[in-house]
């Protein structure tokens, strides 16, 4: 089965699936799901649905679901009602690759030792081929056992660099005729368990002056002291946000909720006073909070720079949300999901699986959202994902995979499934305002 592994990652990484692309790969995962026996579904996200769900614009037009399919293979142990149903979930759109800045092709899987180079090595692609080669190891281990009882779905999702298009649609409305128990995400995690994802929201700052010639500039008025005063009141109310919300799983970070500007646009002429200003900004959410409260944060921050400012009070900027949001999310230590985790890990030799949270928001939110407990669990490094070059050892991905079996093994064979509630779940020891 090693070398198959290794084949269909390297025909998994040869798809070209930016965002919009992803129909040609789906359709190729969901004919090798087919033939290894997985009963398939698939399913397409409803705009409409998308636009009433917080993570997304409120304009259906905006959000771009045709032929943009989610697929998935059910395979059944025992009796399946009998036992627990476990999501296994990755995505297979990656982001663009600056082809310029690499040394190889970024979609010719390429080997250096047992290095494997692509785009989407890490990003999750070979995350995703853990998921389904760990659920088909342990169906062929158990073709006539009737020790386990259960199903593993083995999802395959479009658009999470999106906001998460096929996912939020399978929390939305259920694709399958059956309920889920928990999932697992096989986001790069380092080989750690990681059970809390920071949010984000995205807000576009406009900013008016009033232009002049460079050469009379005193004539007008530029945007650009009145931004500076923005942007450093921003990274003060950063720096207060790192003292004052705290998470037990975030203190490793030296900015847990970073602020960032990621864009600005100011002026139209070297030789005029730049008069507009556009900026296009990304604050971190921790989990407990919501993005609600983190944007008025924000605005309460702006507002006491506008306050006392003349120029400001006639002409205060413009701040709304843009693009996708990213709400937090957290799994209670106590779920049977991360106990039999743990003790995969353990069996695998990874020593350490305390649980641990993440800077980067992730698919399983939507799961959480759901009530359906979700942890991340995958190969790879997040500091690798979205770079040049982006890269994997495979070591990583088949020790992720075998954990996977040991983990999934265990909660198929329990006497007596344990069926948690489909409540909201808070994690241990959440966040606090000092």
């Amino acid at each position: 089965m090693g070398s198959q592994f290794k084949s269909f990652t390297e025909k998994l990484l040869s798809f070209r699936t930016e965002s919009g692309n992803e129909q040609p790969a789906q359709r190729w995962i969901r004919n090798q799901l087919d033939a290894v026996g997985f009963e398939t579904y698939e399913w397409t996200a409803d705009p409409e649905l998308l636009a009433n769900h917080p993570s997304f614009p409120s304009d259906p037009a905006t959000i771009e679901t045709a032929d943009r399919p989610s697929v998935a293979g059910v395979v059944e142990f025992g009796d399946p009602d009998e036992g627990q149903t476990i999501v296994l979930n990755g995505h297979v759109d990656v982001v663009p690759a600056e082809e310029a800045q690499w040394d190889t092709d970024p979609f010719t899987p390429t080997w250096d030792g047992e290095k494997l180079i692509a785009r989407g090595a890490a990003d999750m692609k070979a995350g995703l081929s853990a998921c389904l080669f760990a659920a088909k190891e342990l169906a062929a281990q158990n073709t006539d056992s009737d020790e386990l009882n259960g199903r593993l779905v083995v999802e395959s999702v479009v658009g999470e660099e999106e906001g998460g298009i096929g996912a939020a649609m399978a929390a939305l409305s259920n694709p399958y005729p059956f309920e889920r128990d928990a999932a697992i995400v096989a986001e790069p995690t380092e080989l750690e368990l990681v059970t809390a994802v920071e949010g984000s929201v995205m807000l576009r700052l406009e900013l008016e002056g009033k232009s002049a010639h460079a050469a009379t500039r005193w004539r007008g008025e530029s945007v650009l002291p009145h931004f500076e005063r923005i942007r450093t009141a921003l990274r003060e109310l950063e720096t207060e946000r790192s003292l004052t919300v705290t998470h037990p799983l975030y203190e490793r970070f030296e900015t847990p909720w970073p602020i960032s500007v990621g864009t600005v646009q100011a002026g139209s002429w070297a030789s005029s006073v730049p008069a507009t200003l556009t900026a296009e900004i990304r604050v971190g959410v921790a989990p407990g909070e919501t993005v609600t409260e983190v944007e008025s944060a924000v605005r309460d921050r702006i507002d006491a720079v506008v306050d006392g400012d003349d120029w400001l009070e006639a002409h205060p900027p413009s701040l709304e949300r843009f693009s996708v949001q990213f709400e937090p999310a957290s799994v209670s230590h106590d779920e049977p999901i991360v106990r039999h985790l743990q003790a995969g890990m353990e069996q695998n030799g990874l020593a350490d699986t305390a649980p641990k949270g993440a800077t980067y928001g992730a698919d399983s939110r939507h799961y959480q959202a759901a009530s359906i407990p979700t942890v991340l669990f995958g190969p790879g490094s997040i500091d690798n994902a979205h770079f040049p070059n982006e890269s994997i050892q495979w070591d990583a991905v088949e020790q992720s995979k075998d954990v996977l079996v040991d983990t999934l093994a265990a909660i198929l064979g329990e006497d007596t499934p344990t069926n948690t509630a489909r409540t909201s779940h808070e994690p241990e020891g959440s966040r606090s305002k000092n």
